[in-house]
């Protein structure tokens, strides 16, 4: 068997070095490997049925929903409107802007979904600002590649939702456990912040804010967070599904377009046409990853791994740890919704048979994909920043290493207090 996933990894890797798409790619291994091993099965008829189940699952309707939620607020000009609000609040902390990475990507985030693009919006606006104030440029490229990872943990999260699927785990608890650790995480983010600019005493000067500043503040990010109290009080009071919470986004999303006086059809037409594009990378990536997964079923592979990682009598946080690494190491060569489509039926069995949650499991993943996010050579949000800044890979994640560090740090604080993941939806229910 282990002959087998060795033959499939060296095919899956030729695949991608040869340019050929991340779903593509997967569903040519899986579709290789039961031609070869497997050449009784009826290919044609089989891979219909897996595309065909892998695509029907209602919850997956809420992803694209989602997705046309946040391009609608994108072309909205958001970015602007998050950094001219949360400024006049936060520039007399210790850390002055830099916090605006941080609390603009929280806010985004819970109306995202997605690492990449919170980095991107927020990064468009705070990185040539707090270079023109002459701030740290190291801890602004660093702390806007971690916070741009609270895409996938604030909900509403795309990896969330597909982790619920895959794993067949409820969404809305999901999304429900998702918020404390991410606020923690904010927390965490911004105390280092704070800490970094009172030590090295390079903070520049600002004046304080008068009160005229903070309502226009308030004024600018108003609606935004009303649209996000309005998601979250529907989702925790169970007044909708996550589908309906999507297209109620999708509606504020619109609405605010209008009130912000940058509604045009044009606009909307762009937002559509990007919303598309992304949902079907990822749908192709579901597919391809549902063909794998059935070929390793059949061939026992998941058993036959499960089973020699068993026989290593590892305790439940050893066994945790050396999750947290192999995720990371995923995280170099593979994007997130790929990493979790293709690890879960081999990691989640050995996780519930430690006595681990399967919620809580969710949020552990999603925090390990965030690490690969500003892991090089292929984390995304080091990209995202590249492009914005046009400097190196390597100078950018040098930058990004202490919040590497704390994401490390709060993913095995989630492993000793699981109850920071379990204990809201626990309290709701």
């Amino acid at each position: 068997m282990f002959e087998i996933a060795i033959v499939a990894s060296l095919l899956f890797v030729a695949l991608l070095a040869g340019s050929v798409w991340i779903g593509l790619s997967l569903f040519a291994t899986g579709y290789l490997l039961l031609a070869i091993f497997k050449p009784n099965i009826p290919m044609d008829v089989f891979s219909g049925g897996v595309i065909w189940g892998s695509l029907i699952p209602t919850p997956l309707l809420s992803l694209p929903l989602f997705i046309l939620m946040s391009e609608v607020l994108v072309s909205a000009g958001l970015g602007r409107s998050l950094f001219s609000g949360l400024s006049p609040w936060v520039r007399r902390l210790p850390g002055g802007l830099l916090h605006v990475n941080v609390a603009g990507s929280t806010l985004f985030a819970a109306v995202s979904g997605s690492s990449a693009a919170t980095t991107a919006i927020v990064g468009n606006v705070s990185l040539p600002e707090l270079k023109a104030r002459g701030y740290d440029r190291q801890l602004a490229m660093g702390s806007l590649a971690g916070a741009g990872t609270l895409g996938f943990l604030i909900p509403p999260s795309i990896i969330m939702i597909i982790y619920g699927v895959v794993a067949e785990q409820s969404i809305v608890e999901l999304f429900i456990a998702g918020v404390i650790p991410g606020l923690t995480l904010a927390a965490l983010y911004m105390v280092y912040i704070a800490a970094h600019q009172s030590l090295t005493g390079t903070q520049p000067m600002a004046e304080p804010a008068t009160r005229a500043e903070l309502w226009r503040g308030l004024r600018d990010i108003g609606p935004i967070a009303a649209l996000i109290v309005t998601i979250m009080a529907a989702l925790y009071l169970g007044f909708a599904s996550v589908s309906e919470l999507a297209a109620l986004g999708v509606l504020g999303a619109v609405l605010i377009s209008v009130m912000m006086g940058r509604f045009s059809i044009a606009s909307m037409l762009s937002a559509g046409r990007r919303a598309v594009r992304t949902s079907a990378m990822i749908g192709l990536i579901v597919v391809g990853a549902a063909l794998l997964n059935s070929a390793f079923g059949f061939l026992g592979i998941p058993k036959a791994i499960a089973a020699q990682i068993a026989g290593f009598g590892l305790s439940p946080m050893a066994l945790v740890a050396v999750l947290l690494v192999f995720y990371a190491l995923l995280g170099m060569f593979l994007d997130g919704t790929s990493i979790i489509v293709m690890t879960l039926p081999i990691t989640l069995p050995l996780i519930t048979a430690a006595g681990f949650d399967p919620i809580w499991f969710g949020i552990f993943v999603v925090v390990a994909v965030e690490i690969s996010q500003i892991t090089p050579p292929i984390g995304f949000n080091l990209f995202v920043i590249q492009s914005q800044t046009g400097e190196s890979i390597g100078k950018i994640a040098v930058a990004a290493l202490p919040f590497f560090g704390i994401l490390l740090f709060f993913a095995m604080l989630l492993a000793v207090f699981p109850d920071l993941a379990l204990w809201l939806p626990r309290t709701l229910q």
